[in-house]
């Protein structure tokens, strides 16, 4: 899969992407991060990209020529939605990143500054991300967010097979508590059922500690998750937060 990163700080995005799983990912060619730099489409001397905004205010605005032209300046093969990222948009999820994965490439246009000039939302922008209800100062961090978490999702990129599906999210759910070596420290001890041996029993305990986890700390996530009749069952003899 391809991802082109349209950003002014493209050193930011390749250290990131050149390190662990997206750094093995793009040796493997299962992935290519290409970067391209907005200023090299700015149209004076200084690389100037933002101006003030009309109609006043603080703070400044980037330049809708600029970021047009970046994006004309890709390969139109394979095509890709054109995706700005932006406190405006839709909050990106698990769902989100499954749908991308799915895809031969994105177009991830990082904005910065007060925002970017509507024309360009309007010329060119098929859909706007935002990471959740707070503010950055670019979209460098929220660009790279998605690059892993889809990343994450195509076939190889893990070392298990069963990684991707068993992360938080994947089926609506938390995911469940993790332990390894040592088996005690400081008086803790790993619960007996993972050390048993017994495949089914630990199965059916990561099931309960996934419905627990999502049941006390996000239970807007249980209207929406894949439950069997078995998890419902479940849920209604887990214990509530007053008897943990």
């Amino acid at each position: 899969m391809i991802f082109d990163i349209l950003t002014l700080f493209p050193e930011i995005c390749r250290r990131y992407c050149e390190t662990s799983i997206l750094g093995r990912a793009a040796a493997a060619e299962l992935i290519t991060v290409r970067l391209t730099d907005i200023r090299d489409f700015a149209h004076d001397r200084h690389r100037t990209v933002d101006d003030a905004p009309y109609g006043g205010g603080n703070g400044m605005v980037m330049m809708a020529p600029p970021l047009v032209e970046a994006v004309e300046s890709l390969p139109e093969i394979p095509p890709a939605p054109v995706i700005l990222l932006s406190p405006r948009g839709r909050v990106f999820d698990q769902a989100a990143a499954r749908d991308f994965s799915r895809l031969p490439r994105l177009i991830l246009v990082c904005g910065r500054y007060e925002g970017v000039d509507d024309r360009f939302r309007r010329l060119k922008v098929d859909q706007e991300l935002s990471l959740g209800d707070f503010v950055l100062s670019g979209g460098e961090l929220a660009a790279l967010a998605v690059v892993e978490a889809v990343s994450r999702l195509i076939p190889g990129v893990l070392g298990g097979a069963q990684s991707a599906r068993r992360d938080s999210f994947s089926d609506g759910l938390l995911e469940h508590p993790h332990y390894t070596r040592p088996p005690e420290y400081r008086g803790l001890a790993v619960p007996e059922v993972l050390l048993s041996g017994n495949h089914a029993a630990i199965e059916r305990w990561r099931r309960e500690q996934s419905l627990l986890a999502t049941q006390r700390r996000r239970p807007d996530l249980l209207k929406r998750a894949k439950l069997e009749p078995a998890d419902q069952e479940t849920l209604a003899e887990l214990p509530g937060p007053e008897d943990d």
